[in-house]
């Protein structure tokens, strides 16, 4: 394929994830001021544009004051010079002034204890992403000719340096999270994370979208490769790959988390849609001409042909096969549903009531419940929906108000107080 087209087919599918994880309104009851860390220009720790990174921070007060949940953010990646110079003028690339002054937290990040009772009293941080490598690029000079500057790992290090001196080192709890490229950035540094805290602290991460499949044999697996072979170069990330894939196998392939994750050490929960829109959209139609032809489908899951679902078959038996390979961990968390969709965990219809979009739940839990279960150790939550070998429309047909009047009703037959609201 051509470089060019390679490079904006590497932009659209940036947008393009970015909006699939954006796409359902989002019922925060806070908006957080953002800060921009001026101090990590002088140690070069800096967005492709060269602008300060960015995160946004709200305090945890009661039995939350000790501990932390880390989240960052969605936004694909730059496979070219060509590519990350396009980002770079984006707020994927740069911060000033394009990501504003505040953001919305929703979901696991709500501070609204009837919609996120055990996590709204922790300290919550979202991280911006501007780097386009998965915080994991460091290349010495700045671009001569694009004046683009590849330096995610040093964002990661001064990012983590600042919470630690907020009073994160002494954190009893302690969650790194991220949404599709966030969710594979987040596999890549779950066990990096891990250290900075006392053995004593319990330290969990969690992939949310983020289980990116090469599916050797799978269609498409040549495009797909290509393109995170170009990520890799691109950002000189060789020496920073999990050295027990790269000491195995060639590593062009690991950045596929098929190929490492199974080595992470830190308890690490996987929630993922065995028919991720994105990966589905962006990873596997460029193999059969791209999504041309498959706007219907797209479109409405009903107008779907036989030949379109069973492209969808085959990129569910690829999914749920990698994930059933992986080394087995007693600590691993999984949520694995039928939906079409990529993204959930900063979206109340995803997180606290996906029982009432499409019904998605597993072992009777919804997402919420099945990932605090988890985390806090009251059961090891590890379901594949294994019944749809299709995928289901999940998206609700309510109004934004009814849906949130519904899953306050939801929750309060689940016996969560909601006069606060």
């Amino acid at each position: 394929m051509d470089r060019g087209i390679i490079a904006m087919a590497g932009w659209l599918s940036m947008f393009i994830c970015s909006l699939l994880v954006m796409n359902a309104k989002v019922y925060g009851d806070k908006l957080v001021d953002i800060t921009f860390l001026k101090s990590a220009i002088p140690k070069g720790a800096v967005c492709l544009d060269g602008s300060p990174p960015a995160y946004s921070y709200d305090e945890g007060y009661g039995n939350g004051s000790n501990s932390w949940i880390v989240y960052l953010q969605s936004g694909g990646w730059c496979s070219s010079k060509i590519d990350c110079y396009n980002r770079s003028t984006t707020p994927r690339g740069s911060t000033y002034p394009f990501i504003g002054n505040q953001t919305n937290f929703s979901g696991l990040l709500d501070t609204n204890c009837t919609f996120n009772p055990d996590f709204c009293n922790w300290h919550k941080v979202y991280i911006y992403y501007c780097d386009g490598s998965s915080f994991m690029s460091d290349i010495k000079h700045v671009d001569p000719r694009t004046n683009v500057t590849y330096r995610g790992a040093r964002i990661f290090k001064v990012m983590m340096e600042e919470l630690l001196s907020k009073g994160m080192r002494n954190a009893q709890n302690a969650m790194l999270v991220g949404t599709s490229a966030g969710g594979m950035t987040t596999t890549l540094h779950c066990d990096k994370f891990r250290k900075l805290f006392l053995k004593t602290s319990r330290v969990k991460c969690i992939s949310d979208s983020g289980f990116v499949i090469h599916g050797k044999g799978f269609l498409g697996d040549d495009y797909r490769e290509k393109y995170y072979a170009n990520v890799i170069a691109t950002h000189g990330l060789r020496k920073s790959l999990p050295k027990s894939c790269t000491s195995k196998m060639s590593p062009h392939l690991c950045l596929f988390p098929e190929y490492y994750v199974g080595d992470i050490k830190t308890p690490l929960f996987l929630l993922e849609s065995a028919f991720d829109a994105f990966q589905i959209e962006y990873n596997t139609l460029p193999a059969v001409g791209g999504r041309l032809g498959w706007s219907n489908c797209l479109g409405n899951l009903r107008h779907c042909n036989s030949t379109q679902l069973g492209i969808m078959r085959d990129f569910r038996n690829t999914l749920i096969g990698a994930l059933l390979k992986l080394k087995h961990s007693s600590s691993r968390g999984m949520f694995v549903h039928s939906c079409y969709l990529h993204g959930h965990i900063l979206i109340i219809q995803e997180w606290t009531c996906s029982s009432l979009q499409g019904n998605n739940i597993l072992a009777n839990k919804t997402i919420a419940e099945a990932i605090s279960d988890w985390y806090f150790d009251r059961s090891c939550f590890r379901q594949i929906d294994i019944e749809n070998d299709l995928p289901r429309n999940c998206s609700s047909p309510l109004t934004p108000d009814l849906f949130v009047q519904k899953c306050l009703a939801t929750l309060s037959n689940h016996g969560f107080p909601t006069s606060n609201l």
